[in-house]
């Protein structure tokens, strides 16, 4: 029976190598655009004075630093397992994440702060037209990163670039953010418009720094795959000949890899060969559709087999 291996973006559905390609080559120009980014709006900042231009200004800097971390990240996290990691380096890119989010909410809490500044003490906004301009450009990278990055998302499920992705779709929000209070200010003559925008842009930020934050923690903290990711690990054990039932099934993500293992009943008057060949059959399956999958698999002798393993001595135990 043909096994779908394309019907999900998360980690372990995706072949290694192509991922790993993927995430790479992304990182690269995501560093190369928050290089441009930063550069333009600090220009446009030093020339025009405008509070929301250092909004966003502040963003694209942290951004920068969230995208080298990124970088080096992914390339870590890829690296074979060793001695030291026998589970391989996945996990760096959760901390890759975690760092993102602390970044982005420091962004927020300056911004904040010089925004309140402004409207206390309001300050006319000077080369609106070139800040604009700027802007532009920064809107016109940004989309074609952020395109860029959903393809490599689709091709790796990486965490550590689906948190790069949140910090410049929110950067597309506050250029957007940006403009719209440039023209208040400089043709409606609404002074307070720029400081309020930059207001709206640390609250965007303080809003993406929790969600990629909590994505971060969910890997550290070993949450399980999702339900019907579990569902599908299940059906497919329980679709090879032989395996009668499937029990305490454990699972989490590491990067770009997901580690799986559980328990198969099995009958107990086969012979050893026989029940290796089975479980063999099913770590096969399970990795048509899992390519970047580490599977351990316990076979019992069902009904003869006493309960066992950390989830039956917790009371966490999965029916039969």
């Amino acid at each position: 029976m043909p096994h779908d291996a394309t019907n999900s973006p998360g980690p372990g559905r995706h072949h290694p190598e192509q991922a790993m390609r993927a995430t790479r080559l992304v990182t690269t120009a995501s560093v190369g655009v928050a290089t441009i980014l930063v550069v333009a709006k600090l220009w446009a900042y030093a020339l025009s004075h405008s509070v929301a231009m250092l909004a966003t200004f502040a963003d694209s800097a942290l951004d920068l630093a969230a995208s080298l971390t990124t970088y080096y990240a992914v390339r870590y996290a890829a690296a074979p397992a060793d001695r030291e990691h026998r589970f391989g380096h996945g996990k760096a890119e959760s901390f890759a994440s975690l760092f993102q989010a602390l970044l982005v909410a420091i962004s927020a809490a300056l911004v904040a702060r010089e925004s309140v500044a402004r409207l206390l003490n309001p300050h006319p906004v000077e080369h609106g037209t070139l800040a604009m301009g700027v802007m532009v450009l920064s809107i016109v990278l940004t989309v074609t990163l952020v395109q860029w990055q959903g393809r490599a998302i689709a091709q790796s499920g990486s965490v550590a670039v689906t948190g790069d992705r949140a910090h410049y779709l929110s950067d597309l929000g506050a250029n957007i953010s940006v403009i719209a209070g440039l023209l208040l200010t400089l043709y409606i003559g609404w002074g307070w418009a720029d400081a309020v925008v930059g207001l709206g842009i640390a609250a965007w930020l303080v809003w993406t720094a929790w969600g990629v934050a909590r994505g971060a923690l969910d890997q550290m903290l070993d949450h399980e795959l999702p339900d019907d990711e579990r569902r599908k690990i299940k059906k497919l054990a329980l679709e090879v000949p032989g395996v009668l039932s499937v029990h305490e099934l454990r699972t989490r993500a590491a990067g770009l890899f997901v580690h799986m293992q559980f328990h198969v009943d099995l009958d107990p008057k086969i012979s050893l060969s026989a029940a290796h060949k089975i479980v063999v059959e099913v770590e096969r399956r399970l990795l048509e559709a899992f390519p970047a999958a580490d599977i351990l698999i316990h076979p019992d002798p069902k009904g003869e087999a006493e309960a066992h393993g950390i989830a039956h001595f917790s009371g966490q135990g999965e029916e039969h």
